[in-house]
């Protein structure tokens, strides 16, 4: 019989975030799987649970994978748990959940706190659209062309950064992108948690001196979306249609038409007044 695996979120900071169905589940599986077993340590005593773990990080990640897999194949059933968050969210448990996924083996989730989306929620910035692009390189050009690569990227952006990477990190948006709005949220759920709203250069300035403590996730503004400057007649036309099913005549309806797209009222008009032809022959 197939057994399975339970990707598990454990808390971001506070232990008291950790739902009574994750404590349900890592008290009932046959063992866990943890990124950093001394960690999960401190979580499964805290909750007075006793269980067999097995580590599972980023260097051994394909060896231990391989035989995770072959444990709930035979039957027994893993918890998969990162240091904090959700795992395989910018975390090694993602090969995890793939192999498991090739192989057949049922993955569930126990949903749990996430950085990300804690992050996103309180930083004040639009939340309907988002990209999430984890850590940055610390190889400068890598950083640079990943930078270069979402310049013009209009949704909110989310990266995790590290705080001694963070300076150099911040002068290197700031460059790339020029000024917008960034909410640097720093240790979130724990005793110093802090959210910073203020603009990319004014945070390059504040941490420039590489002075940073705590964790970091930034919650960064997308691109403005480029000024139309050329429009065509027709959609000058069905800009102007739209002031006449506002109540505007057709001679006001062209003109407004033809402020905002710097095309000839007149050209507007007489398209307008065709369109009126047509209709009443018809």
């Amino acid at each position: 019989m197939t057994g399975k695996l339970y990707v598990v979120g454990t808390p971001i900071g506070n232990l008291s975030d950790l739902s009574p169905r994750a404590v349900q589940t890592l008290r009932e599986v046959d063992f866990i799987a943890a990124e950093d077993t001394r960690v999960t340590l401190k979580l499964l005593n805290h909750f007075e649970i006793k269980k067999p773990m097995v580590s599972y990080f980023e260097h051994n990640k394909y060896e231990r994978g391989d035989i995770i897999c072959d444990r709930i194949e035979a039957g027994e059933t893993c918890a998969l748990v990162t240091d904090a968050g959700m795992p395989a969210i910018s975390d090694p448990g993602e090969l995890l959940v793939k192999q498991c996924a090739q192989r057949g083996i049922p993955v569930l989730a126990v949903p749990g706190p996430s950085a990300v989306i804690t992050a996103l929620a309180v930083s004040g910035l639009p939340t309907g659209r988002f990209t999430f692009e984890g850590f940055l390189s610390v190889n400068k050009k890598s950083r640079r062309e990943h930078l270069e690569a979402v310049r013009e990227e209009r949704r909110t952006m989310v990266f995790y950064e590290a705080p001694h990477k963070l300076a150099d990190t911040l002068a290197d948006m700031l460059a790339a992108w020029g000024d917008r709005k960034i909410a640097l949220v720093r240790e979130l759920t724990k005793v110093h948690e802090e959210v910073i709203r203020t603009t990319l250069a004014e945070a390059a300035a504040r941490y420039a001196d590489g002075g940073a403590k705590g964790e970091f996730v930034l919650v960064i503004e997308g691109a403005s979306a480029p000024e139309k400057t050329e429009y065509s007649l027709e959609e000058a036309v069905e800009l102007a249609r739209g002031f006449a099913r506002d109540g505007l005549s057709a001679s006001e309806a062209a003109k407004r038409a033809a402020a905002e797209t710097r095309l000839k009222k007149g050209e507007i008009y007489r398209a307008l007044q065709s369109e009126a032809l047509a209709s009443d022959e018809n």
